[in-house]
Order: C-alpha cells, then structure tokens, then sequence
C-alpha cells in the first residue's frame, strides 16, 4: 500500500498546504531581463506553420484511408494519421492552452479547443488542470496531473499506450461533466464561474461522439471511429512515451524543476510531434517562454541544469530501472548530477520535510 495519497481531497494535499509546499516560490536559473524578454516574445508564423503541416498531413491521411477502405494496404496511412490525432493533439493542447503557440488569441483558442477534444479532455476543465500542474509540479494531493504515481502500477502503464485508461475514465467523467458539471476534485481547482463551460463542452463533445457512433451503425462499418474517436487509442503512444519522460523516475514533493523533470534530446519527427516540450526543465522553469524559442532557451541555461539524456533511448534505459525500483521502494528517486557551474538543488523541502530518500 502507498504511503502517498494522490486524491486531492486527501491529507497529503491538506499537508502540502500546511508545510509551504503548495504555491511555493520555485528556483529559476537566473536570466537576464532583456534575455528574458527576447525568449518571451511570441509570433504567428512558426505556429501557423506547423498546424498548416498538421493538420494538412492529417486531412490527406484520412482522404487516403477512406477513399481506399478496407484495404489493408492503408494501415500506415491510418497508423500515421493516428499519431497525429492521438499525440500530436496533446502537444497542441498543452502549448495553445499556455497562450504561448501563437501570438493572436484566437488562434491559440481555436487549436487549443480542437486538440482539446481530439486528446479526449474538457477544454474548460483541463485549462485550470494545467495551471495547478505548473504551480505544484508533482506535489503530491496538489498536482492532478501526476502521470506516474507510486508505487507505479505496470499494467496501467502498459495499457496507457493504446489509451485505455483515460479513455475509459474519460467517458463517464464526459458524462458526469454534461450532466452536473465538475467532479468534485476538478472542483478544487476549477472556479465555480467556470461551471456552465465544462458542462457545455462536455455535451458539445458528448453529441459530437454520439453522431460518429450514429453514423458508424448505420454504415455498419467503423470507418467513421477511425477518423473521430479511435485514433486517440491507436495513435497515443508518442505522447504516452514522451510524457512518462517528463517527470517518470524523479522525484516528486520539491520546489526545484531540476529534480522533477528531464529535459531528452529527441530526433526532428519527435519534435514536430510533441512541439519542443522534450526541453520540458526549460519549460517548466520558464511557462510562458513559446515552444519555438526553447532550443535557445536551452542553450541559454544549460549550465545550470543536469545534462539532458541524448536520445529517448537512452531516457527510459534511465527511467525504466527507477519505476521498477519505486514498485518495491516508493521513496525511491532519481537525482541526477549538476554541472560545476550550476547553483546546487533546492532541497529545503526535499530531505528536511519529507524525508525522501535520493538515488546514488
């Protein structure tokens, strides 16, 4: 049995919130203003160019699945244009949702909202989800975004490649959502002004679903689930893979991005997939630095964070061990190595409070 409560009506959030570990001021690596001010400053262009690419790979994806069903001769056109719907809608959500993609607003409204129902998630609901992730970043009873909780459950993660368990918890909290508006955790962070959203695009996306099944019952034929619906199964495995590396390993209850998150170096197709948020120390640091000017931001304070991991490979031939370890020793963590040149750790919160035991 864990000794960590994740609900965040629990006692380790109310704990959280009693010893300063909820809302607390964060290290940053020390950059300069004007620096600062030139990472910070967004544009249209690099965002209108990849959701043009996107967007334009996905719709000739699906004209070459369906003008050629049931071929099976289509199945890597079908397995490409998951990919696209079922991760890169995640990047998108995430980024858009930050207000940082693109410069107008609009815009970062409407691919927010349209990634926001490809990913499955209730763009009124997960928008507040996320603020709460960046303020208590694996905060225990705080963050409700904690993708990988001890001791891990091997199964569950397994299964998280094809999408299963959100799916399968996305349904009834859709319909929950319809019907009386946020759980009663969203509800924690949600505010109540915010209500009547979540429960309107909870029956927007409930009738749009209800319509694709219509429409598959009476074709009798699940091509229209292959375009809206069941890519978020077979395509979730990019974002699955890249998002377990974003936190997976590490430890939680800290106050510094440098002991929480894991920055990979990953090949172009990646990139363009998950929008540069594999430079996720960086991001997590500086939120409201757009995703196109991380790789600069990166450059810029690499001293002062751990080496990044070369390859996906080589992040979860780190990564992997530690979650198998956490299944016997939930305490149990990866700390790794700072430059010379970096400031050391925050730990006041981390061994003195908690007691957590640090990986050699």
């Amino acid at each position: 049995m864990s000794n960590r409560n994740y609900s965040l009506l629990g006692p380790d959030g109310k704990r959280a919130v009693e010893i300063g570990l909820a809302a607390a001021e964060w290290y940053h690596t020390d950059v300069p203003r004007k620096e600062m001010k030139a990472f910070m400053q967004r544009s249209d262009m690099p965002a209108i160019r990849d959701t043009v690419i996107l967007y334009g790979l996905m719709i000739l994806f699906a004209a070459i699945g369906i003008a050629f069903w049931p071929s099976p001769w289509t199945i890597p056109v079908w397995l490409a244009y998951g990919v696209l719907y079922g991760s890169a809608s995640d990047s998108r959500w995430h980024e858009a949702g930050h207000g940082t993609a693109f410069k107008t607003l609009w815009m970062n409204n409407a691919v927010y909202e349209i990634a926001s129902f490809m990913i499955m998630r209730n763009s009124a609901t997960w928008r507040w989800s996320h603020a709460r992730h960046h303020t208590d970043t694996y905060i225990v009873g705080r963050d409700p975004e904690i993708a990988v909780m001890r001791p891990g459950v091997l199964g569950k993660l397994l299964l998280s490649f094809v999408g299963i368990p959100e799916v399968w918890g996305y349904i009834p909290r859709m319909i929950t959502n319809a019907i009386s508006g946020p759980t009663p955790d969203e509800r924690t962070f949600v505010p109540q002004s915010e209500w009547p959203k979540v429960i309107r695009i909870a029956r927007i996306s409930l009738a749009i679903y209800a319509a694709t099944i219509a429409l598959a019952l009476w074709m009798q034929s699940i091509l229209p689930l292959m375009v809206i619906g069941l890519p978020r199964m077979y395509g979730a495995w990019h974002h699955i893979m890249t998002g377990l590396l974003q936190h997976g390993g590490l430890a939680d209850n800290v106050i510094d991005h440098r002991l929480n998150s894991r920055t990979v170096y990953m090949n172009p197709v990646s990139r363009f997939i998950y929008w540069n948020m594999n430079y996720h120390v960086e991001h997590h640091m500086f939120p409201m630095v757009p995703y196109h000017a991380l790789p600069a931001l990166h450059a810029a304070i690499k001293h002062d964070l751990p080496a990044p991991n070369p390859s996906i490979a080589a992040a979860f031939a780190e990564m992997w061990p530690a979650l198998n370890r956490q299944l016997q020793f939930e305490d149990y963590f990866l700390q790794r190595d700072l430059p010379k040149t970096a400031k050391p750790y925050r730990m006041d919160f981390h061994e003195a409070a908690l007691g957590q035991t640090a990986a050699e």
